[in-house]
């Protein structure tokens, strides 16, 4: 067989032909960017995506990120065959979940509901009508169905050979048996590929090597912690009452999914305990290959699922399949722009949805690629929020046992994931545990949630709903917080050191407020993109005119630092993540003044030490950077210490402490006091898709900023068009009873005009509390927010609601500022 040829440039080289880089090929010729290039090393299809069960899924999902992508998935795979003439197997034949249990039927209730506000249309329906979609399905146990008649099913191989055929139609070329050996670049940007048939020149590379991104990553030096895991399904024998046009059938409280397949039954598994296959690397030649399956392992598990369709117990197995789907450490897809090299993009661990997002991921890729920012939330699927260390294999080897099962166990929204634990530590992790500490993954940190009282053991004793055990223990700190005096490790905060004497330029450039004032005052600002939206939400503290302290959340640490490096160009800057050099404690309440100034020699009046100021303070031996800034709403205080010498100051606020009634206050307290104040959190509640305005963040724009920053352009032309129909509102439920967490949909008149896009309890406020973006058909203002009638859907039950554009609590800002 002759060699492959090669060209010797593209504008674009898509690494795997997988559903993944299919669809990103096609997506991009498609937009008119015709000179791309796809690679695969083996066969279209012949990694993960030949064997995949094509189940195309809308209902599941309350990130509107993903389940757009589903729908467009769905839209396009219906449609494709008349485009290119190749079938993709489409079929709606309809979707039924099933909830045996009320914690499943509480989830079920509240996604859909966010599901029908994204245009799905979801039915919730009786045991007895699952019984007459699925016949064969034991229902007896059941509480309810959801039910989705547009949902069905894909020929995986038959959508991505469509996809190939589309792309290949619009001028791409695709070439198979090509493997890439490694990527070109320079000074820190790609500039192609290397293969064993020659060189590709490319302005960008695209990884999409499923269960090899990893590794193929790697040579690139670009972090990509996915992990094959083994993946299994069976085939029954011919059943002569199975037909083919009934609906797929989800029971995850059985670990199964069943559709028909030539006659049989398929019953596809994902068991709670998997196991992780190949963490050393997965071999280069395993094409259209398959796992030996464990049947001793996997028996008890198959066993349980066939219960559900008894009928399946009698029949035989013509095929017990296992085959790898590769997993991430926190179910989340990896996409982006890589922060290790700019222009290399990596879409990979699509954690076995890549069929079903396969379509709307491409068309994500693409107009991220060609017009440098995606259109859609990609904060909690960006790949720079991801950490090297997860890229280790015991990490890989032991988080995937576990990201696995998540796929079907029940969501609760204050689960935390249980296994490679303790990779990061505050250096007061010690005394916080002996304290009653509970803690949680907070980016690999180890995060005090919470605190149990004395005698009482930190554990959660039943995830759910409603309220739990810790309840009280959380609501006791929320109040001393507002009363009187609290402690809280906030260590696992990104933390940075820029320096230089051009610093100060740089930040203000990409800063929306003005941060290069004067010396020892930290400044709140947005860092904006050319359209104005959102990319990070920080403090940038002045210490001096050639050194700057910028603090961030810890879920956008590799964010805020590539921002940060590739904004600096020829300047004279550097940064430096400092992060697990400091300890971070804050002091926090009405009394935390009364406390620090017991323990320094340092003047902390008012009047010597407002709010925004920062100086370097002493207490004990320690040298402190003391910051007056809350993020909880009252008077309070940062304090960043060198990590050798945290516990130190940590031991003489705990003894000083005893006098004023000190609290030790986890992150539960953190999330209600914020929330209760409307403070805004990068990820959770504003996003990429926002702009600053819309975020109600306008008072932290200095437009008058001589230089001028970042998005400016965009942001005077957003006020210039007038009043905006698109605002964050804070939401607060009248009943004191429901719990909101995220997703929730909120009502103005029984109209349905946003959802809760993250919540809290507000143990003052006396209700659950949220920040919800409202899109309406007229300008938003305080007037027509009191006009209307407000309510919340929380699990398929509305209540009324307060909306306001300011804070429900301290609206004026007295309490921080005394």
């Amino acid at each position: 067989m002759a060699d492959p040829v090669l060209p010797d440039r593209a504008r674009v080289v898509v690494v795997g032909g997988g559903i993944i880089g299919c669809s990103v090929a096609y997506h991009l010729a498609h937009m008119g960017w015709k000179d791309v290039v796809l690679l695969e090393q083996h066969r279209i299809t012949s990694g993960t995506t030949w064997h995949a069960a094509g189940l195309m899924v809308t209902f599941g999902s309350t990130s509107e990120t993903s389940t757009q992508m589903r729908k467009y998935s769905c839209d396009l795979y219906e449609r494709l065959e008349a485009e290119t003439g190749q079938s993709t197997g489409f079929r709606r034949t309809g979707f039924i979940e099933v909830a045996a249990d009320r914690d499943r039927l509480e989830e079920y209730r509240r996604v859909s509901a966010h599901n029908r506000f994204l245009g799905i249309d979801v039915h919730e329906i009786s045991p007895a009508q699952v019984g007459e979609l699925f016949p064969l399905a034991r229902v007896d146990d059941l509480l309810a169905g959801f039910y989705v008649k547009e949902d069905g099913r894909a020929d995986p191989v038959g959508v991505t050979m469509a996809l190939a055929k589309g792309a290949r139609a619009q001028g791409a070329k695709l070439i198979e048996g090509v493997p890439v050996t490694g990527v070109l670049k320079e000074r820190g940007v790609v500039k192609g590929v290397t293969t064993a048939f020659g060189n590709i020149e490319a302005e960008y590379v695209v990884n999409c090597a499923g269960m090899w991104a990893r590794q193929f990553g790697e040579r690139a030096g670009v972090n990509i912690p996915n992990q094959a895991a083994e993946h299994y399904y069976l085939i029954t024998e011919r059943i002569p009452e199975l037909r083919a046009d009934w609906p797929v059938l989800e029971d995850p409280g059985s670990h199964v999914y069943f559709r028909e397949e030539v006659g049989g039954m398929m019953i596809g598994l994902f068991e709670p305990v998997c196991a992780p296959w190949m963490v050393g690397g997965v071999p280069e030649d395993f094409s259209f290959a398959e796992i030996q399956p464990d049947w001793e392992r996997m028996g008890p598990y198959v066993e349980t699922a066939m219960k559900r369709v008894p009928i399946t117990m009698n029949v035989g197995v013509k095929k017990f399949f296992c085959g790898p789907e590769s997993f991430t450490p926190d179910l989340r897809p990896i996409v982006g722009e890589a922060p290790e090299l700019k222009n290399y993009f990596v879409a990979a661990g699509l954690n076995s949805i890549g069929i079903l997002t396969g379509g709307g991921l491409g068309r994500v890729m693409a107009h991220w690629i060609i017009n440098g920012s995606p259109d859609v939330d990609i904060t909690a699927m960006n790949i720079d929020r991801l950490h090297t260390y997860q890229r280790n294999p015991e990490y890989r080897r032991t988080r995937t046992v576990e990201s696995l099962g998540l796929v079907y166990k029940c969501h609760y929204p204050t689960y935390a994931m249980q296994t490679a634990r303790g990779a990061k530590q505050s250096p007061i992790h010690d005394r916080l545990a002996a304290g009653g500490a509970y803690f949680k993954d907070v980016s690999g940190w180890e995060g005090a949630d919470w605190y149990a009282p004395a005698g009482i053991e930190p554990k959660v004793e039943q995830l759910s709903w409603t309220r739990q055990n810790w309840f009280p223990y959380w609501e006791a700190e929320h109040r001393a917080a507002r009363d009187g005096v609290i402690v809280m490790d906030m260590s696992f905060m990104s933390k940075f050191r820029v320096q230089g004497r051009d610093a100060g330029r740089m930040l203000d450039w990409i800063s929306a407020n003005g941060v290069d004032g004067d010396a020892g005052t930290i400044t709140y600002t947005q860092w904006l993109d050319a359209a104005g939206k959102l990319q990070a939400d920080l403090t940038v503290t002045k210490l001096a005119d050639d050194d700057y302290w910028v603090v961030a959340s810890d879920t956008v640490h590799r964010h805020v630092e590539t921002w940060m490096k590739r904004h600096i160009g020829d300047a004279h800057a550097h940064v430096t993540d400092v992060t697990g050099g400091y300890g971070q404690i804050n002091v926090q309440g009405p009394r935390s003044r009364e406390l620090l100034q017991a323990i320094t020699t340092a003047d902390l009046s008012n009047a010597a030490f407002p709010f925004r100021h920062a100086r370097e303070i002493d207490i004990g031996f320690a040298r402190v950077l003391c910051i007056r800034i809350t993020y909880l709403g009252e008077l309070g205080y940062e304090l960043y210490i060198p990590a050798e010498q945290t516990v130190h100051v940590y031991d003489r606020l705990v003894a000083a402490g005893a006098k004023v009634g000190l609290v030790h206050a986890g992150l539960k307290a953190l999330a209600s006091l914020r929330m209760e104040k409307g403070y805004r959190d990068y990820g959770h509640d504003i996003d990429n898709t926002d702009t600053v305005l819309e975020a109600g963040l306008g008072f932290a724009v200095d437009l008058k900023k001589p230089r001028g920053f970042l998005g400016k352009d965009a942001v005077v032309a957003q006020k210039a068009a007038g009043p905006l129909r698109k605002k964050l509102l804070q939401i607060l439920v009248k009943d004191p009873e429901p719990m909101m967490f995220h997703a929730e949909i909120v009502h103005r008149d029984g109209k349905p005009l946003g959802y809760i896009r993250a919540a809290s309890y507000g143990h003052t406020l006396g209700g659950a509390v949220g920040l919800a973006m409202i899109e309406a058909d007229q300008p938003i203002d305080s007037k027509w927010i009191e006009a209307g009638t407000w309510e919340v859907d929380i699990a398929g039950t509305r209540h009324p609601a307060i909306a306001s554009l300011k804070p429900l609590f301290d609206p004026e800002n007295k309490k921080i500022k005394v």
